[in-house]
């Protein structure tokens, strides 16, 4: 058996809009999520899992795995709607956060899983310079409400998803598909701007991509666009010269203000790393709308097998990931917030255990090497709403049957719980 080293937080995690439901109660106004349309079999996330009642047995599945800590994220739209602060949704997280402290579960706050409130949106979302001054506040309120409990916070989810796949592509909500990298620089800022709102440790999750292939210029053109875009600026080297001119013919970066990187910059605890496989590129495509700058390039994933999201199974690229960030940041903890897999077996789910037990063994060899990784939370607790894909990909340890709401175990989570227990990788 390989261990882990003292102190190694094990964790799982969801986000709100995916398993909470409830959307129309206790005061919660739509979000951008509500209502939008080009998702799979017209799912929504009216139900969910309905975690917003049943909070309590969720709680009490995390407790018999063990962990020592939940992510999970609060719904901007359900304690802030329209600007106003809602104290029954600020006391449903509350009582989460109370019951998680009972069980001896450290809670994990994400502000911000892509749930923008809707009246935000129509008054520009992510384009108005604005909405990142209404998250700062937003952020602050819910510090105020949770600070003395919570420990440990994450402003954004994913910037590059909320921005590219929003704004990019469309396939995100809003369903935009201009104007990424101007979304892009006020996520940025809003989390400038948050972070030293909040007491505790502090951070941001990103999905930094791995981008492979065998052309140097091409590799180092998508890597700019997907890892320095935030990389750069959040991490104290201000938005990189290459990526500017790379998107001359898209955008002159005008919404970039002075003294935003000052801001952008603002000192963080733990960078959060979420990692599912890699992406790999070369000259000669069409590009793809999720990644604007790279119209000429083509992408393709790694050879070998796929999970059902029909993402490469890619191990040593989390190893290479974890340590090419140690390297760049020296003295920033990082933490794998995220990293799991989509397949549909209920119950017996061998696949997703080895997927599991080579990503953790690829931590493993990221410590062993010298890198400074702090914890690791599995993708998910729940089998969940999966965004555009409605509930047509299960990612979850526990099997959700969205009919009766019953949670079962699958196999995955037993064998998380005795990884949990030994703190060491059996057969490693």
């Amino acid at each position: 058996m390989r261990r882990f080293p003292d102190g190694f937080v094990w964790g799982a995690a969801t986000a709100a809009y995916q398993i909470e439901g409830a959307v129309a109660e206790d005061g919660r106004a739509p979000s951008i999520w509500d209502g939008f349309g080009p998702i799979l079999n017209g799912d929504t996330g009216e139900t969910a899992c309905d975690h917003y009642h049943r909070y309590a047995e969720d709680v009490g599945h995390l407790a018999d795995l063990g962990v020592g800590s939940y992510r999970f994220s609060v719904s901007w739209p359900r304690v802030l709607p329209d600007g106003r602060p809602e104290r029954r949704g600020l006391d449903f997280y509350s009582r989460l956060v109370d019951l998680l402290l009972e069980r001896g579960i450290a809670p994990a706050v994400t502000l911000y899983h892509w749930d923008l409130p809707r009246a935000l949106e129509e008054r520009g979302g992510w384009l108005n310079r604005d909405t990142a001054h209404r998250f700062a506040e937003y952020s602050a309120l819910v510090a105020d409400t949770l600070g003395d409990r919570v420990d440990t916070w994450i402003t954004l989810n994913e910037p590059w998803c909320a921005a590219f796949l929003g704004h990019g592509s469309g396939e995100h909500a809003p369903g935009r598909r201009d104007s990424a990298f101007e979304a892009a620089h006020h996520l940025n800022l809003a989390h400038g701007l948050a972070a030293p709102l909040l007491p505790g440790r502090k951070g941001i999750t990103l999905n930094p991509h791995v981008v492979w292939g065998p052309d140097e210029a091409a590799v180092r053109r998508a890597d700019g666009i997907s890892n320095g875009v935030f990389e750069g600026p959040l991490l104290g080297g201000g938005y990189p010269s290459s990526v500017i001119a790379d998107t001359a013919h898209l955008t002159d970066w005008s919404f970039v203000k002075d003294g935003d990187e000052a801001v952008i910059k603002a000192p963080v605890d733990f960078l959060g790393v979420n990692y599912y496989s890699v992406t790999v590129v070369e000259p000669g495509g069409k590009g793809k709308p999720s990644w604007p700058g790279c119209e000429d390039l083509k992408f393709s994933s790694a050879p070998g097998e796929r999970t059902d999201m029909g993402w490469s199974i890619v191990p040593q690229g989390l190893t290479e990931l974890l340590l090419r960030l140690s390297r760049e940041n020296p003295g920033l903890p990082l933490v794998v917030t995220e990293n799991g897999a989509a397949y549909p077996e209920p119950v017996h789910d061998d696949r997703r255990i080895a997927y599991l037990h080579g990503h953790l063994a690829a931590v493993l060899d990221a410590i062993d090497a010298g890198a400074d990784i702090g914890g690791y939370y599995v993708w998910s607790l729940l089998d969940n709403f999966e965004w555009a894909f409605g509930y047509a990909k299960r990612f979850g340890i526990i099997h959700v049957d969205y009919a009766t709401q019953e949670r079962t175990w699958k196999d995955s989570a037993r064998w998380y719980r005795d990884v949990v227990a030994a703190g060491a990788l059996p057969g490693a």
